[in-house]
């Protein structure tokens, strides 16, 4: 079928109300209804949908629309039959959530031709009888929209999804559409090729989206960071994105006892639930939905302010896709995601058990986005680079390390080593092997592949892993080294780095922030963190902090205690932004707690009170954080059990949860005052010399509550969770 511009322009105006299209969607639609293939790649907020969905009103037949989530076909059903006046027909979706009546209705109207769009769900199309109904209708095409769930290397992979070729052709041959809003080359190609359409033309537009700011911040204090940002941006649509469906009920809930209309959206929820929170949100109910990643593809929603990700994602495409739902009509879009390295260590955790080939996969993912996280470069060039586009500006002013960059340095040496060293190698490794060969870390594979006897072994070991990974990472995405993505992320050296190598000059490389008490060193250009992490919110008065550091001080001589037992770094910068005069104001500083509060905090409150009023300060007493009190169920089950010296393997088995995770609340109840009596357990998990050593480490030589300090001094025949348990009974016993 061939149509003019004119008469294209025309339709657009009658069903959809616009006079004009955007960027390629004319072209696009014009391929699609002449019998053409097409593989569209369009960044969210582009008019994807407007590409199948036009062409679907002007040819003769029903467009099968291959969609993933019942709630995105319900919502863009509803937007189709909006636009075309008293056609309830016009647009259907066939799904598990209909029942039979309601499929027959459908079934109806698909043969006596009145629908033009049906959307299915693969799980949908690979049904028997629906593949024989289905071959009873005139397809005037197939759009596969979310295409990335093809992929195993995509952020969102769906097995069914690998079905649809051989479906497709049972049913019937058309011209084919596939459509998604991000998928880096290597996924592309694996699209094209499992759905035989390798020679189809590639409409591909910039993934850039100049609205959209980019931040990455300490996971210090998320949820008292969300609540300020929130009150700060008042009455502005926003989505928050945590990584398990305990976490959104958690902040969901939390977020409404500091009065932000907030509601959680999973997919363990029933779809009733599910579709009213949704609809909420749709229609301004609500401000702020928190949600897992079931919620949100395809949802047609221009105004959405903020997304927020409590969890760092799994890959930095899934990343892309989530911050693409803010600023859909193209203006304010803020993007702010939480980073510490210890959920990237959990989620590795969480992958072990997995098939050998998923798991490199996966960490090659990961690995990725704490490249991102930790950069100091322009967040935009490294999203684009990914995605395999060139942005050629140094500073696209609108992210947080543009606008706030970190210091530069001559990395030339650095860089030198990292390419004579993969140079000197006879097979090709990843990023973490190289790193761990320079910084003199071995491991079962350095040894196997004798590495550790490699020259270059250790030759930076003053510097640490994370250091040289950080090079490595830098040299990728200045094209001087190349990471396969097709072979699991293996390193080699470009052309581009042979020259450099061959005639060194100037290398200005950036300082990546730092995020975690996982750094390998204390002090380099890279700027590792020893010990206490600072508060994320920064900014204190340094005159009120460094009278609440001498009161420390007094106290802990008075009572013979370190004075990080007292409060410690964190909590003193957070007390100094806040000026809390209240038992009550002083229990919701970070890291302090009633407990805390009630035994140490009448001398630091007398002092902050009368600064404040000889100094006229103005507190900041509209933002006092709430806590949500039902919460405490989980802490006193914890703190029964404890009492009744249950094992905690068996505790965090009961809550549902993994042993990190019974760690943290574990600390977190001693932290804010509660006294526990762990020795129990102790005893049967750690010697008896050992629990001393621990314990004598942190009463007489620890200057911070830091475990990567501990661990350090102690040396390698102590673990993480020897010294986590000890310094629980340590702050426990002595600090309340």
């Amino acid at each position: 079928m061939k149509i003019t511009s004119e008469e294209l322009h025309a339709k657009l105006k009658e069903f959809f109300g616009f006079n004009s299209f955007k960027g390629e969607q004319e072209e696009i639609i014009k391929h699609l209804i002449a019998g053409n293939d097409a593989f569209v790649l369009m960044p969210t907020g582009g008019g994807k949908s407007l590409c199948y969905q036009l062409p679907a009103l002007c040819l003769e037949g029903t467009a099968i629309v291959i969609s993933p989530l019942i709630a995105l076909m319900k919502n863009q059903v509803d937007a189709i039959r909006g636009f075309i006046h008293n056609q309830e027909g016009v647009a259907h979706f066939l799904n598990s959530s209909l029942n039979k009546t309601q499929i027959a209705e459908v079934k109806d109207d698909l043969l006596k031709g009145i629908t033009k769009l049906l959307y299915v769900a693969p799980e949908s199309l690979t049904k028997e009888d629906n593949i024989q109904f289905l071959k009873q209708l005139k397809i005037s095409f197939y759009a596969i929209d979310e295409a990335h769930c093809i992929s195993e290397w995509g952020h969102d992979f769906r097995p069914e999804y690998r079905k649809i070729h051989d479906i497709v052709q049972e049913i019937g041959e058309a011209p084919l559409i596939a459509l998604t809003a991000t998928a880096t080359p290597k996924v592309q190609s694996d699209i094209q090729k499992n759905l035989c359409m390798t020679e189809a033309r590639v409409f591909k537009s910039s993934f850039n989206r100049p609205n959209l700011y980019y931040e990455i911040r300490d996971k210090a204090n998320p949820k008292k960071d969300i609540v300020k940002f929130i009150k700060e941006n008042s009455g502005k649509s926003g989505i928050i994105y945590c990584l398990s469906r305990k976490r959104v009920e958690e902040i969901a809930e939390f977020l409404n006892v500091n009065g932000i209309r907030a509601l959680p959206y999973h997919a363990g929820m029933d779809s009733n639930t599910r579709s009213h929170n949704q609809d909420m949100y749709l229609m301004e109910e609500v401000d702020v939905i928190v949600a897992t990643i079931a919620f949100g593809m395809g949802i047609d929603k221009p105004d959405v302010r903020f997304v927020i990700h409590y969890d760092i994602p799994k890959s930095l495409e899934g990343y892309y896709q989530e911050t693409g739902r803010a600023g859909r009509d193209d203006q304010e879009g803020q993007c702010i995601a939480f980073y510490s390295y210890k959920d990237i260590l959990r989620l590795k955790k969480f992958m072990q058990g997995k098939p050998i080939s998923e798991q490199e996969i996966g960490n090659q993912l990961l690995m990725e986005t704490v490249a991102y996280a930790e950069s100091n470069q322009c967040r935009r060039k490294i999203l684009l680079n990914y995605f395999g586009e060139n942005y050629l500006k140094d500073s696209c002013g609108n992210c947080d390390n543009c606008l706030h960059p970190k210091k530069h340095f001559d990395g030339q040496e650095q860089m030198l080593t990292v390419i004579e060293l993969i140079l000197s190698l006879k097979e090709y490794f990843v990023e973490e092997h190289l790193a761990n060969i320079l910084a003199g870390e071995s491991n079962s594979k350095i040894n196997s592949y004798k590495h550790n006897k490699h020259e270059l072994f250790g030759i930076g070991k003053e510097k640490g892993v994370r250091f040289w990974a950080a090079i490595i990472r830098q040299g990728v995405v200045l094209q001087l080294l190349d990471k396969d993505i097709e072979r699991y992320g293996l390193i080699s050296v470009t052309e581009k780095g042979k020259a450099f190598y061959e005639s060194p000059q100037t290398l200005m490389l950036t300082g990546a922030r730092t995020f975690s008490e996982y750094d390998d060193d204390d002090d380099d250009e890279f700027g590792g963190i020893g010990g206490p992490r600072i508060a994320a919110s920064g900014g204190g008065d340094p005159e009120l902090l460094a009278i609440l550091k001498d009161v420390r001080r007094s106290e802990s001589k008075r009572l013979n205690l370190p004075p990080w037992i007292i409060f410690t770094d964190p909590s003193l910068d957070d007390i100094s932004i806040q000026y809390p005069i209240t038992i009550e104001e002083l229990k919701n500083c970070q890291g302090v707690g009633e407990g805390k509060a009630r035994k140490y905090g009448k001398p630091f409150l007398e002092v902050i009170a009368k600064y404040v009023e000889e100094n006229e300060i103005e507190r900041p007493d509209d933002f006092v954080v709430r806590t949500v009190v039902n919460r405490s169920a989980n802490k006193v089950y914890i703190i029964k059990c404890i009492d009744r010296r249950l094992p905690f393997e068996d505790i965090a088995r009961a809550r549902d949860m993994d042993m990190e995770e019974l760690m943290d609340e574990v600390e977190s109840i001693v932290s804010s005052g509660t006294r526990l009596n762990i020795d129990y357990y102790i005893r049967q998990t750690i010697d008896e010399d050992k629990i001393d050593d621990i314990y004598n480490y942190f009463r007489e030589e620890a200057v911070s509550d830091s475990v990567n300090d501990a661990l350090k001094e102690l040396g390698p025949a102590y673990t993480e969770e020897e010294v986590r348990l000890v310094r629980i009974k340590f702050v426990s016993e002595l600090g309340n």
